[in-house]
């Protein structure tokens, strides 16, 4: 009997990534709020009532694809604010791994960008949600760091806030430079410069 429960859960487990990969692609040309639940499940191949097994609307779906579009960037944004190696080896690493998660991962990359501001609500909660986590996690990172002495918890917040903008920035650049090694070579250099604006602008504020 515990045999075939786990087949059957293995199965509608498949059925529901089924469903956001399919969605995940067809969001490629659309936005969220233009997407329907019936296209979907044509792509999958599941009558539309099999849809809501898995999902409550379009929107439980669009936030199902946020969760896995950003949970698994919590271990990427601590190493790319990690204190480990001086300022410009950080930068560095820190380019790289956005770069690198952009050509990994474009589609989810374009959905959040796309999403981020877009007319469905609840998933535009969900990305801001995940968003402040990745400030709180950055701004507990950068406590750690000597520098951050005398600093106020809200300077300190603000600080990790200009991080995580400036990483979602890159990662928009990074996605529209894709095809262009020239156009990533660019986006690189402008992503440098302005991450060490902010160590520089980091260095002196208490000056």
């Amino acid at each position: 009997m515990s045999h075939t429960l786990g087949i059957r859960q293995a199965q509608k487990q498949k059925t529901r990534q089924a469903l956001l990969d399919a969605a995940l692609e067809l969001l490629e040309e659309q936005s969220l709020s233009s997407l329907g639940l019936r296209e979907v499940t044509r792509a999958v191949g599941v009558a539309p009532t099999a849809f809501y097994r898995h999902f409550r609307s379009t929107a439980d779906l669009g936030v199902a694809l946020v969760e896995e579009a950003l949970s698994s960037l919590h271990p990427t944004i601590r190493t790319i604010v990690s204190t480990a190696g001086d300022s410009d080896e950080r930068i560095t690493l820190a380019v790289e791994l956005i770069g690198g998660h952009v050509r990994a991962h474009p589609a989810h990359v374009r959905f959040i960008a796309r999403e981020q501001h877009g007319g469905v609500q609840p998933v535009r909660e969900a990305i801001r949600g995940q968003l402040a986590l990745f400030t709180e996690e950055v701004q507990a990172e950068l406590a750690k760091d000597r520098a951050a002495g005398g600093w106020s918890e809200d300077d300190l917040l603000m600080l990790a806030g200009l991080y995580v903008d400036q990483m979602l920035v890159t990662a928009s650049l990074f996605l529209e430079a894709l095809g262009s090694e020239d156009e990533q070579r660019r986006v690189t250099r402008v992503a440098t410069r302005r991450l060490r604006l902010i160590s520089i602008g980091r260095e002196h504020w208490l000056d």
